[in-house]
């Protein structure tokens, strides 16, 4: 593992970040497992200043029960509005970094400190199989086992 900090991207567009995506894959956490069709819903929170967090997916299998976390997020860093502080549960807030980011916003990486975890995201269910290896190396370039890396489900 790589003890170099994990480099953001230079900038994030909150307005265009905002809205649904697909998590692709990722390394996951003890409430992703068994997850299919996992949508991650951002939406902005102009009341609270923050970003309202919709983690939604079906439960061991394509027509499983739905699950629901809803989380808040504050950008940290506001010069790139690419590291926020995500509350999963209070009161705990965990880094997450966006460290990858396609131009036109159809794909994302998130990625934390530790490299414990991370998600592939995307507009739409799929992702072109050449992008999704070049976010795989680019990951293992940059201190990730991706091994540990799984594919989600996205059965519709």
């Amino acid at each position: 593992m790589s003890s170099k900090p994990l480099s953001t991207v230079a900038y994030v567009d909150i307005s265009k970040f905002m809205g649904d995506w697909y998590v692709i894959a990722n390394i996951p956490t003890f409430v992703e497992k068994g997850a299919n069709n996992a949508i991650e819903s951002y939406s902005w929170n102009l009341v609270e200043d923050r970003i309202d967090v919709d983690f939604r997916y079906n439960a061991d299998s394509p027509k499983g029960p739905i699950k629901r976390y809803p989380q808040k997020a504050w950008i940290y860093d506001k010069k790139t509005n690419a590291e926020w502080r995500v509350q999963p549960w209070w009161p705990f807030k965990f880094s997450y970094l966006v460290i990858d980011l396609a131009p036109d916003y159809s794909y994302t990486v998130i990625g934390v400190p530790s490299r414990n975890y991370v998600w592939i995201m995307a507009r739409k269910p799929q992702i072109e199989p050449e992008i999704y290896s070049r976010i795989v190396s680019k990951l293992k370039s940059s201190g990730y086992e991706v091994s540990r890396i799984q594919k989600v489900p996205q059965i519709w």
